[in-house]
């Protein structure tokens, strides 16, 4: 069944050229990663807030501003709205976006959604991308769901349970002596040969429609009404970018008013080219050499977005910020034994780099701070506990 879509063009992100709809695109000529443009005059007068309402708790509930034409090519896992948890042991009103309740227990969940929709829509069969583990996981799920062929590719240092999803889930999976760009130029080597369809960060224009859905859920989830700040675990960015993006759409619709956010991409110390590039005010990133931390998820040294990333926390008074390793260990330890909120590594330096806001004062207590939570606790190692009791021993239970 055909719906209505909204979808004018697509438009370079450096250049501003215009693209077809309804075809299959990678970068635009510049080299730039392509955004969906979408005629907001008329999704003004097809959506309402009274229809959102009736409508199921799901990331198609913002279809009219979703680039999808038609039903039966929709990719779906069961993509429910995340939650909203509050910290109830901070100062302010500390709220967690937690991403790990989406399908294959990540946020990857939501692009991957609508790439491979888009992707059925437009007749791949075959995709590929480099990962970190978690978007690869969402791609073999998706794909396999969609009846697609995946080839993915990972840092030798993987998290085992991500490469054993991967696998799982049906894609064909290779370990690499290297970064996920490393990973990435792979997948650009054998795209000629293989005719696979290049889903990596950026790359193609619908990710970018399915990460926005966060920025469209919190705002409704918040009364139309957008926090004072949001502090996102930033790699590729895609996640930022597009919600960004959606602030502009749902402003444009008469949804919300001009107030933004304060948009905070959170880097790990061993692994900050957007920190680096924002305290330099320099507009694109260097590559950050010998990248490591434990938050695998934000090991990225390169970002082909890096200018949107940019952009996007200087448009909105916001900022870059680093946190250490210990720090994320810290508040990953902090949050679960005192909120009971099992955190990823990724979402613990997000709570990290809050704290340490608070700290030199560049936010205040009385803010109302979203943090991103982008994946289960569950899927990450985690430290083994050495207490054992003894059965056949006199145990002093007073003591346990």
């Amino acid at each position: 069944m055909a719906q209505a879509t909204f979808v004018t063009h697509l438009e370079c992100s450096a250049t501003g050229e215009r693209y077809e709809p309804d075809r299959l695109h990678n970068l635009s000529r510049a080299g730039k990663p392509l955004l969906v443009r979408y005629g907001l005059d008329a999704v003004k007068h097809a959506l309402t807030k009274d229809a959102l309402v009736a409508r199921p708790p799901e990331l198609w509930r913002y279809r009219e501003l979703l680039p999808m034409r038609r039903d039966e090519n929709i990719v779906s896992l069961g993509e429910a709205m995340t939650p909203l948890v509050r910290l109830n042991r901070e100062p302010g009103e500390v709220l967690v976006k937690d991403e790990g309740r989406l399908p294959t227990g990540s946020f990857k969940a939501r692009g991957i959604a609508l790439a491979v929709s888009m992707a059925k829509e437009l007749g791949v069969t075959h995709a590929a991308m480099p990962t970190n583990g978690n978007a690869g996981a969402a791609l073999a799920a998706y794909t396999s769901r969609a009846g697609m062929r995946a080839t993915v590719f990972c840092p030798d240092d993987t998290p085992e349970v991500n490469v054993r999803e991967i696998a799982a889930q049906g894609a064909q999976v290779y370990r690499v002596n290297g970064l996920i760009d490393d990973c990435g130029k792979l997948v650009a080597r054998g795209r000629d040969s293989t005719g696979w369809f290049d889903m990596s960060t950026l790359k193609e224009p619908y990710r970018i429609e399915g990460k926005k859905t966060m920025g469209l859920e919190l705002a409704e989830q918040l009364g139309w009404e957008l926090p004072d700040v949001i502090f996102y675990p930033t790699g590729g960015g895609t996640g930022l970018i597009g919600m960004w993006k959606a602030f502009a759409e749902l402003e444009a619709i008469g949804f919300i008013g001009a107030k933004r956010p304060r948009m905070v991409a959170v880097q790990a110390a061993g692994c900050a080219p957007m920190v680096r590039a924002f305290e330099e005010g320099e507009p694109h990133a260097r590559r950050w050499e010998n990248a490591y931390t434990i938050a695998s998820g934000i090991r990225v040294p390169a970002a082909i977005g890096d200018f949107l990333i940019l952009a996007a926390v200087r448009d909105s008074d916001g900022y870059a910020i680093a946190v250490d390793d210990d720090s994320i260990t810290a508040s990953l330890q902090e949050v679960a034994t005192q909120e009971g909120f099992l955190m990823c590594p990724e979402g613990a330096a997000t709570h990290a780099a809050y704290r340490q806001s608070l700290r030199d004062g560049r936010i205040e207590p009385s803010d109302c701070v979203v943090l991103f939570n982008c994946a289960n606790g569950l899927k990450y190692p985690l430290p083994p506990s050495e207490k054992h009791v003894d059965l056949n021993a006199n145990i002093d239970f007073a003591k346990l």
